[in-house]
């Protein structure tokens, strides 16, 4: 098998840390560029560290990328020219800006997924039958934990399985969305679905969604240990983009769930 070149966007922060490790040990790819969005002068692996810029990425057949919105939009900037697929992984993206993602997808592949673990998408799968089965009489709620160096809140995966809600009621989502609350002990259900999010520690990731009808609690949970399981989620969906046309796939088109 053809080894997939691979550029890493973001490779000194914590997920490019990660994607590095678990590219490293992977047979199926050689990492060919690792970026930054500041001039860093360090090589890993023997690659220098460099900007995004179309020079950077002209070897690479796929980019992972786990940065911030506004970095995300250089990348698929240049990745357009280039006919470059890209794996996305960054979270915090407007309405706006998820559209903007959906025009890019016209010319090149894009997987976006707010969580590229195996068993969070299976939750976001189970969110939405369990919505749909309840129906409107069942209040809802988003909780998430994360460690305290996370910038955005609810998290991209928080939002993820509130979106499988709205799936589920066969509603719009942004008009699904309550209130925000962040580092709250406890908080409501509400015909609108709410979110917390608490920032502690080193915690991976904690999520889970609850289901109220006043008479009943319904639960549906997951519970991260090792970043490692993001990373190589990150590298399954690599390897599944790198044989697809244009358009925008996620993680549920990887893993095939109906």
């Amino acid at each position: 098998m053809k080894k997939i070149n691979l550029a890493i966007t973001g490779c000194m922060g914590r997920m490019g840390q990660q994607l590095i490790k678990s590219a490293k040990s992977d047979k199926r790819f050689k990492i060919v560029s690792l970026t930054e969005n500041r001039i860093i002068n360090k090589k890993i692996n023997g690659i220098k560290l460099s900007l995004n810029t179309i020079e950077s990425f002209k070897k690479a057949n796929l980019i992972i990328d786990f940065t911030a919105p506004k970095c995300t939009f250089e990348i698929l900037k240049i990745s357009s020219k280039l006919k470059k697929k890209v794996v996305i992984g960054t979270t915090g993206f407007s309405k706006k800006e998820e559209s903007l993602i959906k025009k890019y997808s016209r010319k090149i592949s894009i997987l976006k997924a707010g969580n590229m673990s195996l068993g969070i998408n299976l939750l976001m799968y189970l969110t939405e039958i369990a919505s749909k089965s309840l129906g409107d009489k069942f209040l809802s709620k988003v909780f998430e934990v994360h460690h305290k160096h996370k910038k955005d809140h609810p998290s991209g995966t928080a939002l993820m399985l509130g979106r499988g809600i709205a799936i589920g009621k066969k509603k719009e989502f942004y008009k699904l969305i309550g209130k925000k609350y962040l580092n709250k002990k406890a908080f409501p259900y509400g015909k609108k679905i709410n979110f917390n999010s608490l920032r502690k520690g080193e915690v991976v990731g904690e999520h889970e969604v609850a289901f109220s009808s006043g008479k009943e609690i319904i639960t549906l949970n997951h519970e991260a240990f090792d970043r490692a399981l993001y990373s190589e989620g990150a590298l399954t969906a690599a390897v599944w983009l790198n044989k697809k046309k244009p358009g925008l796939y996620s993680m549920r088109d990887v893993l095939n769930f109906s």
